[in-house]
């Protein structure tokens, strides 16, 4: 197990320094979304040749390594940024949650589409990206192939509309007024990098509420996943699932430890700098995650999700780019 771990570390931390070029800086390519990419040139080049004895490391990172990184990932909020952004942020976040997930999983059985990459592929773009992926695949325990697809949806689309965004508010296409443009920003960009990247090009003033606003969307991944699970456990009797059909709930525990890390980052007993170093570790270890989830993907897996995927994710965008605009341009202004 232990090569097999060190083998996703060193493709983590080339991930790391890949992501200090000027390039990838400017377009706020995480290291996550770069080891997500270097483990899928892996899959595809050198994994046949592989020793079956080091399987068992990588799927450890893809699985406990992910979900302490989901955990640890509480450390970039507080309950404080709720207070801070008011109800207009707040009620806006969960309009988008929620419309975006009944609706993708909605336009996934119109599609005919596998119900796990519907899924995935809807929870990331209504929630966080990347980490809502990795957050929802620990609770539904799908196929390494099928996150990646999913992962690769939202990247795609955010990455986009990083660069749309600023031009779209500069040119005064929105026509919204900056505590709204900030609002629009963080309730429908994918990751929280898009989010950081798009919101300095804006300026502070934009910068500040796009940020409050998505992390509260990414609080909202906690009683998604309890919500998910639940509804796991009243699907499976349909799918014959035995052990389900006795009212089991898969519980996402460690959801529970990325509230309790909320919690306790709220009262602010960590210096700033120990918090810092907490959020690179965090960092490295779902990068760690990513890159393992890469390495279980190939193209032939890639050619049997089919174009589907992209399809839904793209009907995604269109919403949250409109819908996002609209509650943003005509429900904001009346709790700012």
């Amino acid at each position: 197990m232990l090569h097999g771990i060190l083998l996703i570390a060193l493709f983590s931390c080339a991930a790391f320094y890949i992501g200090e070029a000027q390039i990838f800086k400017e377009i706020s390519f995480s290291p996550m979304i770069i080891g997500i990419i270097l483990g899928m040139l892996y899959a595809n080049s050198l994994r046949n040749h592989l020793p079956e004895t080091w399987v068992p490391g990588i799927q450890f990172c893809a699985k406990k390594i992910l979900r302490l990184g989901i955990i640890l990932y509480g450390f970039r909020l507080t309950f404080q940024d709720i207070i801070d952004v008011g109800v207009a942020g707040i009620l806006i976040d969960v309009i988008i949650v929620f419309v975006t997930i009944i609706g993708g999983v909605y336009l996934g059985k119109l599609l005919k589409m596998d119900r796990d990459i519907a899924l995935l592929t809807s929870i990331g773009s209504g929630i966080c990206g990347a980490a809502a992926v990795l957050g929802a695949e620990s609770t539904i325990q799908t196929k390494p192939y099928k996150t990646a697809v999913a992962v690769a949806t939202v990247v795609i689309f955010g990455t986009i509309s990083m660069f749309i965004y600023p031009i779209a508010y500069r040119s005064g296409f929105l026509g919204l007024t900056p505590d709204e443009m900030g609002i629009y920003a963080g309730a429908t960009l994918h990751e929280v990098a898009h989010t950081v990247g798009a919101g300095n090009a804006m300026g502070t003033e934009i910068s500040n509420v796009a940020i409050i606003v998505k992390m509260i969307r990414v609080m909202l991944l906690v009683p998604v996943l309890f919500s998910l699970g639940y509804w796991i456990a009243l699907q499976a009797p349909k799918a014959g699932n035995a052990s389900a059909s006795k009212g089991k709930v898969a519980v996402p525990w460690f959801a529970l430890g990325f509230l309790a890390v909320i919690g306790f980052n709220s009262l602010n007993l960590l210096p700033q700098a120990a918090v810092d170093t907490i959020n690179y570790i965090d960092t490295f270890l779902l990068t760690m995650a990513m890159v393992a989830l890469g390495a279980e993907t190939s193209i032939d897996k890639f050619k049997k999700a089919g174009a589907k995927p992209f399809i839904l994710a793209f009907l995604l965008y269109i919403w949250l780019l409109a819908g996002g605009w609209a509650l943003s341009k005509y429900i904001a202004p009346l709790f700012l």
